[in-house]
């Protein structure tokens, strides 16, 4: 590998926009008569040697053309006036690439692949994208300078030309390419490695994406040991608000309400800090969910804490665990308890976390008289209930969402469906309804929760969901490592947004320290008030 030069980084990443247009366009690539991987490593040696932007770009002229004649397209369609998102190829056309590279492009463009493509697909029903054909090489954990260029590439392509809120990050995709070059090809071993692939998905802002397989250097380098306390930040503060192995209480000297301020001497700010690139997620509240899972994991045996407990300042040295011998829960305790009951003042109350379909009749029949009811979604519901139980709230049928799909004849084009109604039951329920949410409600949590606020009578109490709506599609990045991305566009029948902003609530309730030490709910007592509110 040449030095990388600026120039040199520049024509790097023409190469991948190129690559990647032709992957998506090309009729004859889309038939899988190139096995496109092999091509980009059979291009980029000559590429590289060549000295200058102009040769670099005949190559990849010559390159275009040895694919093959393409033939005219007469069913290519031009992007709809109402597209809501539209093929970003302002490249092709700002007129920094040549003349003849630049006709031969829109050539391309303009009799791309329709129907039936070699790597990609739209799922039945859903019609989210379903990326096929890709080899993860796993037998390769640290893949060659090559294999990471080429990860980088199909990453980068993939969302940008099927990733539904692309246009919703904070920074700018078409920068993000040039961006990692040199820290794709940089990454000294495996664990950079995979610290820069986690890096680019934190980029897309999508609390989806995330590595969820192959990255087995970050676990050993987050640590396989974990102190055996449950924590969450609250207030802004990082709180202890269960044990994971209550037996371990008192050998761990913590108590349910302390806040820890320091961990081996390190600020929980400035850890925070460190680890906040690590951790993808569409808004802050969802980062530092995950966050908390893991501020007490070390690769070490025991970790020196300091922490307040009634305004005293105290230290302690708190023993970890392997993971396996502790009944770690990352996010919520998880109960197989019925997921309903009556509560004092005749108040229904439901956690989704343990539904079932059987329970729906009975949750009708038994709170059909009562003053209100309490939905809990801080959690992820054990069965899909939108339309079965949401309907039992509206008294017409009711719009509730709409999404956006992309369009496989044209790569980047998203439009929207028509909206989704819960349509009205032969019974309407006429009291109140609350839903609790929270960073715990995600996906199809958040979805859930869209459905019940078409209610006739909804109110929802909490704070910002985890801004992760849609259907997910998964991704294979060379070195065996997975990962994801929301694949369909959620939006309310309004146009407004889901992603990174979540669920709103109507009433914003955030837990207190004070409540965590006293074993209180404060979203259940503000929802409970409510109800009884005449």
């Amino acid at each position: 590998m040449p030095d990388l030069t600026a120039d040199l980084i520049n024509d790097l990443e023409l190469l991948g926009r190129v690559w990647g247009f032709l992957k998506y366009y090309h009729p004859e690539i889309a038939k899988g008569n190139f096995n496109w991987d092999y091509e980009l490593f059979r291009i980029t040696p000559g590429f590289l040697d060549e000295t200058n932007r102009i040769d670099r770009e005949s190559l990849l002229l010559n390159w275009i053309n040895d694919l093959g004649e393409i033939d005219e397209c007469k069913t290519c369609k031009p992007t709809t006036d109402d597209a809501f998102l539209k093929p970003d190829l302002e490249w092709i056309a700002s007129g920094t690439l040549s003349e003849p590279l630049r006709n031969k492009l829109n050539n391309v463009y303009q009799n791309r692949n329709q129907g039936k493509h070699y790597y990609i697909e739209m799922t039945s029903g859903i019609r989210n994208p379903d990326f096929k054909n890709e080899d993860a090489y796993p037998n390769m954990p640290y893949p060659d300078a090559g294999f990471r260029l080429l990860s980088l590439f199909r990453y980068w392509n993939m969302v940008n030309y099927f990733f539904p809120y692309k246009h919703l990050t904070d920074k700018d995709w078409n920068t993000t390419l040039k961006e990692y070059i040199p820290r794709f090809l940089n990454a000294k071993n495996e664990l950079e490695y995979e610290q820069t692939v986690v890096q680019i998905i934190g980029d897309i802002q999508d609390t989806h994406a995330n590595l969820t397989g192959g990255n087995n250097k970050m676990e050993e380098w987050k640590g396989k040991n974990f102190a055996p306390v449950h924590l969450r930040f609250i207030e802004n503060k990082l709180v202890v608000t269960d044990y994971y192995n209550p037996e371990l209480k008192n050998e761990t000297g913590l108590e349910i309400g302390d806040v820890i301020t320091q961990i081996d001497g390190k600020k929980i700010n400035d850890i925070v800090s460190e680890l906040s690139k690590y951790y993808p997620a569409s808004n802050e509240d969802a980062r530092l969910r995950d966050i908390s899972a893991d501020m007490m994991r070390s690769q070490k045996n025991e970790l020196v804490v300091e922490f307040i407990r009634n305004v005293n300042k105290e230290t302690k040295t708190v023993k970890l665990y392997p993971g396996n011998k502790l009944n770690i829960y990352s996010r919520y305790r998880r109960s197989n308890e019925k997921c309903f009951r009556l509560l004092d003042n005749n108040i229904g109350y439901i956690t989704l976390m343990s539904i079932k379909d059987e329970d729906i009749s009975g949750i009708k029949n038994e709170f059909k008289n009562t003053k209100g009811i309490i939905i809990d979604i801080r959690n992820y519901p054990s069965t899909f209930v939108p339309f079965k139980l949401g309907s039992y709230f509206v008294s017409s049928t009711t719009p509730f969402v709409k999404f956006t799909k992309m369009n496989i004849n044209n790569p980047g084009e998203f439009t929207f469906t028509k909206e989704l109604t819960i349509p009205k039951a032969t019974e309407t329920y006429s009291g109140k309804l609350l839903v609790l949410v929270n960073e715990l409600s995600q996906s199809q949590a958040e979805y859930t929760a869209m459905a019940f606020r078409a209610g006739d009578n909804t109110t929802i109490i909490g704070s910002t969901t985890a801004g992760a709506d849609g259907n997910v599609s998964t991704i294979m990045l060379p070195g065996g490592l997975r990962t994801r991305i929301s694949g369909i566009g959620v939006y309310y029948p309004d146009g407004k947004e889901t992603q990174r902003i979540g669920i709103v609530p109507d009433i914003e309730v955030r837990p207190t320290i004070e409540a965590i030490k006293n074993g209180k709910d404060e979203l259940m007592e503000k929802a409970i008030e409510i109800i009884l509110k005449e």
